[in-house]
Order: structure tokens, then sequence, then C-alpha cells
């Protein structure tokens, strides 16, 4: 029987249980491996999208599910500046002449559903560890659909801050769930679109709250803002229905050792594919016995061991840069209209007009995607929404000095913002978390990811509210110079930090990050075929740095 040089007790085992069960040696699954990487890797991205339909389709439905939370989270922040709402939950306040939601009230139900999400994307990690992508995903939306009638039909705000949370668990599964499903089920070509695509269905959910409640902004009856919280139902039971026939990630079917049925899967996502089903599961196998051999084990505390901890670190800061880069204060963009003087329609129009320009930067981000590194994308946006915010905090001083049209001005500038960020960094997030990740850590990975951003969203989200209230802060657009300088630090953390992921196969990422690559190499790194035997057998040095215009072979 042919083994892996220097390889632990618990690596043998697993080489020879895939030997005498599937019988096959392991000289034959590198051999089959080795021919579905370079088949996956000369596909094009149209070639892929022939070759692999179902992948698509099905990486689609699963993300749907996300609407849900994109609603909600824009839901909230255009509710405050509603009347009815305001006067509802609210009270009186003599310095803006109006009923309006005290700072305390407005963070404890703003941060609520991310309390809860924190939780939910907590669970998610052991979840699909333990019973599959398909299964979780099915119970979660169960919950949902019930949890829905709290906040619906909530008679204060402490209920409300109830209803949020307990929302928001299932939320948290939704949201780490459909990028780590969509990074199993795609060919390498596709990986980049179907992952972010699920930005694409927050922005699509925010941009359905906007629309019913431009609708519903003059109505003065409480159903003013309890049909929008109604209208959230309409997701859970067709999504149920069809995710019954979605197929299991065949990652988590290898990960069990179910490899017939991981196979299974392969034909049911491809259509007449170059690849080899079973060569696609050998690569798989292969990939598997490879982060066995780098990690202790599948905890959450092993993703802050060993090559795991830079893995960790990377999806970790790109998802939080998604916050320092001023999230927070567009999350709250027809509040600060109102506040920097535009009327309520005006306001809301202005906050639809960005969530249509969202979808501008989604589709953006799929041509950059295509022409351009994750890495490019990424600090190319950071940069340029380090700029818009200057322009925002400028244009607030003429604003004190009388200008009229400074405040169309700033809302011109969050527009731009929009668009750069789902462009660049917001779908960008969400891919470079499911590519960065080591395939047996994945779900806890994102999910560590995912609360960091949760983290930084719930510290931001309080002080956010405080700095536009007019009976706190009252910053208004000032506000701009501090998300500016906070998006600078961080842009200087890509350049040095953030590799290049575009067309690496899990196993070469693997390879890449075990030999501590520099995240600025990453990209001209050549990994040999046998890079994974060099690594635990003689732990050559095979790392040759040569100029920066060479390859470097790993």
């Amino acid at each position: 029987m042919s083994t892996l040089p220097n390889t632990d007790s618990k690596s043998l085992a697993e080489v020879e249980h895939i030997e005498e069960q599937h019988g096959v040696s392991w000289e034959q699954i590198k051999e089959e491996a080795h021919r579905a990487i370079e088949a996956e890797q000369n596909m094009t991205p149209l070639e892929a999208l022939r070759k692999y339909p179902m992948a698509v389709f099905w990486s689609w439905v699963i993300s749907l599910a996300v609407l849900m939370e994109g609603f909600d989270t824009n839901l909230l922040g255009s509710l405050f500046a509603l009347p009815a709402f305001q006067q509802a939950y609210g009270s009186y306040s003599d310095v803006s002449k109006s009923y309006t939601l005290s700072a305390p009230w407005q963070s404890g139900i703003s941060q609520a559903s991310t309390c809860g999400t924190f939780i939910g994307i907590i669970l998610n990690g052991y979840l699909i560890d333990r019973f599959g992508y398909k299964r979780t995903l099915l119970v979660m939306l169960v919950f949902i659909t019930g949890f829905i009638a709290i906040p619906t039909f909530a008679p204060n705000p402490a209920t409300l801050v109830v209803g949020e949370f307990l929302c928001g668990i299932p939320w948290g599964v939704f949201c780490t769930l459909a990028p780590a499903y969509a990074s199993e089920v795609a060919p390498v070509q596709l990986r980049g679109y179907l992952t972010t695509y699920v930005n694409l269905c927050f922005v699509i959910g925010h941009f359905l709250a906007l629309g019913v409640l431009n609708g519903v902004e003059t109505w003065t009856s409480q159903w003013a803002y309890r049909v929008p919280f109604c209208l959230q139902w309409m997701w859970p039971v067709p999504i149920f229905i069809t995710v019954c026939f979605a197929p299991e990630s065949p990652w988590w079917l290898v990960r069990k050792g179910r490899l017939a049925e991981a196979e299974t899967m392969i034909k049911r996502l491809s259509k007449n594919s170059p690849i080899n089903p079973r060569d696609a599961v050998a690569m798989m196998v292969r990939t598997n016995q490879l982060e066995i051999d780098q990690t202790e084990g599948t905890r959450f505390i092993d993703c802050l061991k060993g090559p795991d901890l830079r893995r960790t670190e990377v999806s970790c800061v790109a998802w939080a840069i998604q916050i320092f880069c001023g999230l927070p204060f567009l999350s709250w963009d027809t509040y600060f209209f109102e506040q920097a003087g535009l009327a309520s329609s005006n306001a809301f129009k202005v906050s639809l007009a960005v969530e249509g320009l969202s979808f501008i930067g989604v589709f953006l981000s799929w041509v950059f995607l295509t022409w351009l590194g994750r890495r490019t994308i990424y600090l190319g946006g950071q940069l340029a929404m380090v700029i818009l915010m200057l322009l925002v905090g400028f244009l607030q001083i003429a604003s004190n000095k009388g200008s009229k049209d400074s405040n169309w001005g700033q809302g011109a500038m969050l527009m731009l913002w929009c668009v750069v960020y789902n462009g660049t960094i917001g779908p960008l997030a969400f891919c470079i978390a499911a590519e960065t990740s080591s395939t047996r850590l994945r779900g806890k990975t994102i999910a560590l990811a995912r609360n960091t951003y949760n983290i930084v969203s719930i510290v931001f989200g309080i002080v956010t509210p405080y700095m536009l209230n007019p009976n706190e802060g009252n910053w208004k657009g000032f506000t701009g110079f501090w998300w500016a300088g906070i998006g600078f630090i961080f842009a200087v953390w890509s350049y040095y930090r953030l590799p290049e992921c575009k067309g690496r196969t899990y196993w070469e990422l693997d390879i890449l990050f075990e030999r501590k690559v520099p995240a600025r190499e990453f990209k001209a790194a050549v990994v040999s075929n046998d890079a994974d035997e060099q690594l635990h057998g003689a732990h050559n040095n095979v790392v040759t740095m040569l100029g920066e215009d060479d390859e470097k072979v790993v």
C-alpha cells in the first residue's frame, strides 16, 4: 500500500480507509486529482457556466434565503424615518419638533438582530459540519417562519428587540451557509461569481425594503410599519419547497467519507463536464488529506492554529472592512438625509436611488472579476471609498456655510460610494472568506469572519446613531471624515496582507498558505504537482524567491 511520507497515524488511517473501502491506491487518487485540477483550470468562465448549469441554479436558490436579512437590515434604518413608526414607538422631541425614537432604542432595535445573528453564525459552524448544508437550511427556514410574527405584531419597542433578536438566529445561518455552499458546488472559474451573488441578494433585499417603505410612507395607521414586516413571510415557504430537491455539497460528503454519494452530487451539478466526476472526487479527497496533515482537528480553536491562523485573519479582517469603510453610515442614509435637511419624501427617493445603483455595482463586480484579481478589486475599492467619504465631509462644511445644493451633493457622493462598495468590497468579502478558508474549517472560519463583522457592526451600530442624532452628536456629513480615516488604515492592511486567490484550486491554496507565501506573491506562485508530498515529506525549501516579475515555484 502506498502512503504519504512522514504523515502521522491519523493521516495514515485516513489513507488506509480510502484505499480499503474504495479500492483505489493513493497514487491513483493523486493522478486523478491532477487531471481534475488541470481540466478545471483550463475551463473559461463561459464554458464553466455551460457545463455546470445546476451548480449555478442551486447556488442561486440557496442564496435567496439571504434576501430576508437584507430586507430587514434596510427596513429598520428606514422605519426610524417613517412618521407612523416614530409616533407609535417614539416620543416628542423639542429639538426636532417632531416624534423621534430615542438613540438608545434605535441602537437596541437595530442591533438586536445582529446579536441574534451572532448566535446563529456560531450554531451554523457546528450544524453544517454535523448535518450538512441542506438539512441545516431546511430547519432554519421553519424557525424563521415562526419568528417573523413577533416583530410584525410588536406592541412596544421591547418586543421589537426580542423579535429582531430571534429572527437574527436563522439569518446568521443563512448569511454564512450561502457563500460556503456556493464555494463548494462551483468550479473554480465560477467561484467568484456565485459567492459574490450572495451580496446581490442583500442588495435585492435592501431595494425591496425601500420600495415597500416608499409605498407606505404616507400611511398614518399602524399598517404603515406592520405591512413591511408581514411581507417577510413571502420567502420561507417557496425556498423550503425548492431546497428539498437540492443536492448536498460534495465536499461535505467527502469529509464524511461518502465518496459514492459525492460523485452522484457532482453528476447532478454538471452537464457534459470535461472533468470526470471520479477525478473531481479524487481532487477533493487529496485536498482533504492535505488539510488533515496540516491541522489537528475541525474545532473553532483549530482556526487559530498553524496555516489556518493566517487564513482566519484574512477572512475576518476582509469582512470587517465592510464596516470600517463606512457601511453603518449608509445603513442610516434615509435618516441622515432627513437630518441633513431633505424632506422625508425626498430622503426616501434618494435612498431608493442608492439601492438601485447597488445593482449596477454588483454587476460591475462581475465584470471586474472576469478581468481583474480579487486583491486589485478590493484594494481599489477601499481607496475610492476613502476619497468619497472625504468629499461628504467637505460638502458638510459648505452646507454649514449656507450652500443649499451641498445636501444633494452629499446624496450624490453616497450614491457613488454605494456603486463602488457593491462593485468591490461588498461582494468580494463573501468571495474572499469562502476561498481563503480551508475546506475542513470553512464553516467555522466563515462563522468567525462574519461574527468579526457583526462585533464591529454592533460597536459602530451603537456609535453611528449618536453621531447623527440631533439630540446627541449631530455630526451630519462630518461623519465622512471619521470613516475616511479608518478606511485608509485598513487599505494599508489590504496592501500587505490580502492574497490573490483568483483561479486557484483549494489544494493549491492549502500549499501556498502552508508555505507562508507573502500576499503580494500569491498571484505569481506556481504550485508543483508533488508539493503536498514535499511539504509533508522531506520538507524541502522549494519556494524560490525571484524577481517581482518572475514566477515563484512552490
